[in-house]
C-alpha cells in the first residue's frame, strides 16, 4: 500500500498491484543469430568479390555478344592466355623488371617528401618553397617529362625511375603537409606539456595525428607511380634486353595478339587490387583504424 495526496488534500491510499512477466526469457536479448546470406553482405571481402564477379560476367557476355577476339577476346580467353604466359614463364620476368623499377623510385620519391615536408613543417622559408614547386610541378603529368629524361639519362631504368619520382613526390608531400598542418592546437600543447620536443614531439604527436592524410598521400603516391611506370615503359620500357608490363603490352599490341594485352593489363589491375585491398589495409587496420582515427 502507498498513499497519495490529491488536489483537495485528502490523503488517498491506493494499493500496490504487481504484474509478473507471463514469458521472461526473451527479456535482455539483443542479439540473434543471423543468417547466412546477412552475414555474408556484412562482408567486405564478399562484397568486393561479388562486384569483380559481376564485372567478369559483363565482360565475357558482352565479348560474346560482339564476337570480335581481334577487337575484344572474352574473359575465359584473357585468363588463359594470363596463365600461359604465366606458367609459362613470361610474365613473372617482366612483373619482377616492373616492381623493382617502381619500389626504386617510390622510395626516392618518399625519402624526398619526406625531405621537403619537414622543411615546410620546420619553417616559413621550407612552406613557401613546397607550396611554389607542388603549384609549378604537380598539374604537370610525369608523362611529359619522357623527353627530358631521355636527354638526360638515356633508354633505361635511371629515366624510369625519374618520371617515376616526379609523380610521388608532389602527391605524398601535399598530404602529408596537409595533415601535419591539421594537428590540432590541444594535441600540440598536450606534447609540450609533456616535455615533448624535437624527434619525440614529431614521432608521439604529429605523426599519429597526421597519419591518415599521411597514408591517403602514401595511396595516390602509389596509384601515380604505377601508372607512369606503365605508361613509361609503353614508350621506352626495354632495358637491359628486359622489359617490364608495359613493354609486354606494347609488343602484344605489335603483334596483334589482344589477349596478351589483356592479359597484361588484367595483371596491372591484379596488382593495384592486391597493393591496395592487402598491404595499404593491413597499414590502416594496424595504425588509424586501432587508434580509432577511421571507421
Amino acid at each position: 500500500m502507498s498513499a497519495t495526496s490529491s488536489p483537495q488534500g485528502r490523503l488517498v491510499i491506493r494499493p500496490e498491484i504487481e504484474i509478473e512477466a507471463s514469458d521472461a526469457g526473451g527479456i535482455g536479448d539483443v542479439a540473434r543469430p543471423l543468417p547466412l546470406t546477412e552475414r555474408l553482405m556484412n562482408n567486405t571481402v564478399f562484397r568486393r568479390v561479388l562486384v569483380l564477379v559481376g564485372l567478369a560476367v559483363i565482360w565475357q557476355l558482352y565479348a560474346i555478344w560482339l564476337d570480335n577476339p581481334l577487337l575484344f577476346p572474352t574473359f575465359t580467353e584473357t585468363v588463359r592466355t594470363f596463365w600461359e604466359d604465366l606458367i609459362g614463364g613470361v610474365l613473372i620476368p617482366r612483373t619482377v623488371t616492373s616492381l623493382r623499377v617502381l619500389l626504386i623510385g617510390y622510395g626516392i620519391g618518399l625519402v624526398l617528401a619526406v625531405v621537403i615536408t619537414t622543411l615546410a613543417v620546420s619553417s616559413r622559408i621550407g612552406t613557401d618553397l613546397l607550396s611554389t614547386l607542388t603549384a609549378m610541378f604537380n598539374p604537370l603529368p610525369a608523362i611529359a617529362l619522357l623527353p627530358l629524361a631521355l636527354i638526360w639519362f638515356g633508354l633505361g631504368v635511371p629515366s624510369l625511375v625519374f618520371v617515376i619520382v616526379h609523380s610521388v613526390l608532389w602527391a605524398v608531400s601535399l598530404n602529408a603537409n596537409s595533415g601535419f598542418r591539421s594537428v590540432s592546437e590541444t594535441l600540440r600543447m598536450t606534447g609540450r606539456n609533456y616535455g615533448l620536443n624535437g624527434v619525440r614531439y614529431v614521432v608521439y604527436i604529429l605523426m599519429p595525428a597526421a597519419f591518415p592524410a599521411i597514408l591517403t598521400g602514401l595511396k595516390i603516391g602509389w596509384a601515380f607511380a604505377w601508372r607512369t611506370l606503365i605508361a613509361a615503359e609503353l614508350v621506352f620500357g626495354a632495358s637491359s634486353r628486359s622489359g617490364g608490363l608495359g613493354w609486354y603490352i606494347f609488343e602484344a599490341r605489335a603483334e596483334l595478339l589482344t589477349s596478351q594485352v589483356f592479359a597484361g593489363l588484367f595483371t596491372v589491375i591484379l596488382i593495384g587490387l592486391f597493393v591496395e585491398s592487402v598491404i595499404f589495409r593491413f597499414i590502416e587496420a594496424r595504425t588509424v583504424q586501432r587508434w580509432g582515427m577511421q571507421k
